[in-house]
């Protein structure tokens, strides 16, 4: 251990970090206090310092195993210290009794940090609750545990808001039960999740505000519980979402988040269906239309003129799907069939809200309202080694009904055998799934250079 008084605060000038925030350094019954932002309890290492902290160290500037900091106390912990932020994090930590030995002191600590720490559970669990009776915010980041160990101790915590629970390889979620019912926020990101599916067990987290879910793996999601149109009775409360960094590709999805009640707030940057450049603004007008309570997606505010106006086009966009799909101006014939539905949940509120739309606006209108322009495209069969690479050229308005002719031409395989994926250089190690034949080319966000891989049985 390296320890020394260096000097008073104006030889070592305070950074924003060190502001105003307060956490300790531990030692056997003694603490030092300093100002520095999010510092590190030395424990054992400062054992043998009590002893030669000067009487004059209270203001002073203080290094230990390169942490630094101004000394604001020297002293045993007062029962009632201010104190509510503590940060344990990377400490070697191997328990939940050691971290309550600490916490019980402090009868204010409203946050406490612990990423990095392997904490082993305690027999009982609840014995401990006085220990984090008034903790708001847990931070167990890279802690190696998982959703079960959680819930076992999650009665320690009974009025925890804030859950952070990132970068643990947390694969499967099973439903809170009488525990976790205050939480307003919970963060699941860098979590490998097994699927949307686990969502559920979820959904009846009464006051849960905010899901953080970036870089899980999601792809999917589907609120069982209703049908297209209707408010689903799951996540009651939510109103901020974030699902960036997956691989969310098919429009259902978004449909999906319509069934949300309150839903106001989402955020999907760097997925298939937003990473495309000359795609994203379009793509961006698309949700807005979708998602009707919509107030700020991927942190831009929504203006009510922007609303306004996608919600226009979407009508006018998929005007002509919804009259071949049984859609008509006289109200008492409009019978959309079940399928345009349910890909277009909200198109009958859009109808209702602007009328229908007319046949003059539908005649010049293209899918998404983009030029048609070549694209390079080179087609791979990963499963087949003796094709080689085909490159075309073909228009980004080709259907894929059309593109699986052109293949069945080359391959002599017929379209219905043909499963059809796309790479970009853009999303490096994503594979997108090209699921609808009769969508085109630029409805999945291919770009001019990227590659369609081709596979049958």
């Amino acid at each position: 251990m390296s320890e020394s008084i260096i000097g008073h605060p104006k030889n070592l000038p305070f950074t924003d970090e060190d502001a105003l925030q307060y956490t300790l350094i531990l030692t056997e019954g003694k603490l030092l206090l300093t100002e520095r932002s999010l510092m590190t309890i030395l424990n054992a290492q400062l054992a043998n310092m009590t002893d030669s902290v000067p009487c004059d160290a209270v203001g002073r500037r203080i290094i230990c195993d390169g942490e630094k900091g101004t000394v604001l106390f020297v002293g045993n912990v007062p029962p009632t210290a201010d104190i509510v932020l503590l940060n344990l994090s990377e400490n070697l930590l191997s328990s939940w009794d050691r971290v309550a030995d600490i916490t019980r002191q402090l009868t204010k600590l409203k946050a406490l940090e612990l990423r990095g720490n392997r904490l082993s559970i305690p027999a009982n669990p609840s014995s401990l609750t006085h220990a984090f009776a008034n903790l708001k915010e847990l931070a167990l980041n890279k802690t190696g545990v998982n959703w079960s160990e959680v819930l076992e101790c999650a009665p320690m915590w009974p009025a925890l808001e804030e859950l952070y629970l990132s970068d643990n390889s947390i694969t499967d979620l099973q439903k809170p039960v009488h525990v976790l019912q205050s939480l307003t926020l919970l963060d699941l990101s860098n979590n490998p999740l097994s699927g949307g599916e686990q969502l559920k067990t979820i959904g009846y987290l009464p006051r849960l505000n905010k899901l953080l879910l970036t870089n899980t793996g999601l792809s999917s999601i589907h609120f069982d519980d209703v049908g297209p149109g209707c408010k689903t009775a799951m996540f009651p409360s939510l109103e901020f979402l974030a699902v960036d960094n997956n691989n969310i590709s098919q429009w259902s999805f978004v449909n999906e988040l319509e069934k949300l009640q309150s839903l106001q707030k989402l955020s999907c940057l760097n997925n298939p269906l937003m990473s495309a450049e000359r795609n994203a603004e379009t793509a961006q007008q698309l949700i807005i239309a979708k998602i009707g309570k919509l107030q700020v997606l991927n942190k831009s505010e929504i203006l009510p003129d922007e609303r306004r106006g996608a919600e226009l086009d979407y009508r006018k966009i998929f005007g002509r799907e919804w009259l071949e799909a049984g859609g008509n101006q006289d109200p008492e014939k409009n019978r959309p069939s079940e399928a345009f539905t349910a890909q277009h949940p909200r198109y009958q509120i859009l109808i209702e809200k602007y009328g229908a739309p007319e046949d003059g606006e539908l005649k010049e209108q293209q899918p998404f309202a983009l030029k048609n322009q070549l694209l390079t495209i080179t087609f791979k069969c990963p499963d087949r080694d003796e094709k080689k690479p085909i490159e075309k050229k073909l228009p980004d308005s080709m259907t894929i009904q059309k593109v699986k002719g052109l293949l069945y031409r080359l391959l002599k395989v017929p379209g219905s055998e043909l499963k059809l994926t796309y790479t970009s250089s853009k999303m490096e190690g994503k594979e997108i799934e090209i699921d609808n034949d009769l969508k085109p080319l630029q409805f999945y966000s291919i770009e001019d250079g990227d590659s369609v891989l081709v596979r049958w049985s």
